[in-house]
């Protein structure tokens, strides 16, 4: 028999309760990935296990070194994660959109989140226990292993973020980081063959994806877009040359 769930009293800045009606909620969690090929009543468990939380933007879903005590499934808005060095550089910047998951996946030997995650917008994500989703895992196994998944991606991109970091130039840097932001957030934009990334990206972004200061990111766009590869505004971004971008030096 597992344990009775504890009641967590939520922080200023974790989020607010949130209405969301347990037929929306079910309809959330057909929509993720990690649950596909489960039944209905599979998933009516799975949300009573749950519940409704909202940030605005700027709050703070979880930070680092808190006790990694939840997971979240993104139902609407953004979210990005980071770390930050002794200095106070952010590192390893990822951004999330609905369907994602994030918070205490790393349930092996570590009891705090590593990451800091902020909403970029109004938004929305369906929480539950760490110690619940363990036992959700254990009750599927396609589940756990939809988990080792994303863990197991996240890690190659991190990977691939530090090879790239010490053989590419700055521009590249920039360049494959806008490209993978128009793969993953993209939707057509208003030019044909423009893609516009949906995202409120900072320099300071920019800068933490790439592995660089902000100045350096600041030049680098200023002269992808004199060549006419990129468009931007003060929230929004746009690829108007991928094929150019890609080649970008």
């Amino acid at each position: 028999m597992s344990e009775p769930r504890r009641t967590v009293p939520l922080r200023s800045t974790c989020g607010r309760p949130h209405a969301c009606p347990p037929a929306m909620q079910l309809r959330i969690l057909e929509q993720i990935a990690l649950f596909s090929g489960l039944s209905g009543d599979e998933l009516a468990s799975i949300r009573s296990r749950m519940e409704s939380l909202a940030w605005s933007a700027g709050d703070a879903l979880f930070s680092a070194g808190e006790p990694a005590e939840h997971v979240y499934l993104l139902a609407a808005g953004q979210a990005k994660a980071f770390r930050t060095t002794a200095t106070g550089q952010r590192t390893s910047l990822d951004f999330f959109g609905p369907g994602d998951v994030l918070g205490g996946l790393t349930w092996a030997g570590r009891s705090g989140y590593t990451e800091t995650a902020v909403a970029l917008v109004t938004t929305c994500a369906l929480r539950i226990d760490a110690g619940a989703f363990r036992e959700v895992m254990l009750a599927h196994p396609s589940v756990a292993l939809g988990v080792l998944d994303v863990v197991s991606d996240r890690l190659a991109l991190a990977r691939s973020a530090e090879q790239e970091q010490a053989s590419a130039t700055v521009t590249e840097r920039v360049a494959g980081g806008l490209l993978r932001l128009a793969h993953t957030f993209g939707v057509p934009g208003d030019v044909p063959g423009a893609t516009l990334i949906q995202l409120p990206l900072t320099r300071a972004d920019l800068a933490a994806m790439a592995g660089t200061s902000a100045e350096s990111v600041s030049r680098v766009m200023s002269r992808l877009r004199r060549d006419g590869l990129i468009d931007s505004g003060r929230r929004w971004t746009a690829v108007l040359d991928p094929a150019g971008l890609l080649a970008a030096k």
